[in-house]
């Protein structure tokens, strides 16, 4: 064989494999982020469900407050749906809109509801209400912790995909959008775990 053609081909291999490369490193860091907004929905899954238990041991010393029960309950539930969504497009703009608005909401609807419970000493005092709220506040930590982690993959991605020459082939890949971030309304809020105290 001739070295003049000996050297195209072996600059096209070269060329294939540093493109497959690309694309191995693609799938990975999409496979990376959506891994990690699978643990954001375990933390929020999780949430979600001690919600109904908190709802239902204060709706027995708070009768009378059935408005601030009812929305906490359904903010609860729009967050469920919102995760869904979300769990169904990791990094996708829109799902992650729709879940940042419904955690948002049912932030603010637990907010009212903490306030209210501050009127009810016997509420505050119930060994139940005591365990609720520390494995609320220990979600809570463990959400900020995992959304943080989601957030850096996400960045990882994009920042790969972005850069050149993965975004010359990128979109060929399969690889057209960017991800989006999860961030919620209140990101100044978020920097601090929420306090719930009863």
């Amino acid at each position: 064989m001739d070295l003049s053609m000996i050297l195209p081909v072996v600059l096209l291999a070269a060329l294939l494999i540093y493109a497959v490369s690309i694309y191995n490193r693609l799938v990975a860091l999409k496979n990376r982020f959506q891994n990690a907004f699978a643990q954001i929905e375990v933390q929020l899954k999780r949430r979600h469900d001690l919600i109904p238990n908190l709802v239902e041991t204060a709706r027995a010393y708070m009768s009378h407050e059935r408005e601030t029960l009812a929305a906490v309950t359904e903010a609860r539930n729009a967050a469920e749906v919102g995760l869904k969504h979300a769990a169904a497009a990791p990094g996708n703009a829109a799902a992650m809109a729709e879940l940042a608005g419904a955690e948002g909401a049912l932030g603010a609807a637990l907010g009212r509801l903490n306030v209210v419970m501050e009127a009810y000493p016997d509420l505050k005092a119930s060994e139940n209400m005591r365990q609720l709220s520390e494995t609320l506040t220990s979600t809570e930590n463990r959400v900020a912790f995992a959304r943080q982690a989601f957030n850096d993959a996400v960045m990882q991605y994009n920042t790969y995909k972005q850069s050149f020459p993965p975004v010359v082939l990128a979109a060929s890949f399969g690889h057209k959008q960017d991800a989006a971030l999860l961030e919620f309304e209140d990101s100044a809020e978020i920097q601090t775990a929420p306090r719930i105290s009863f």
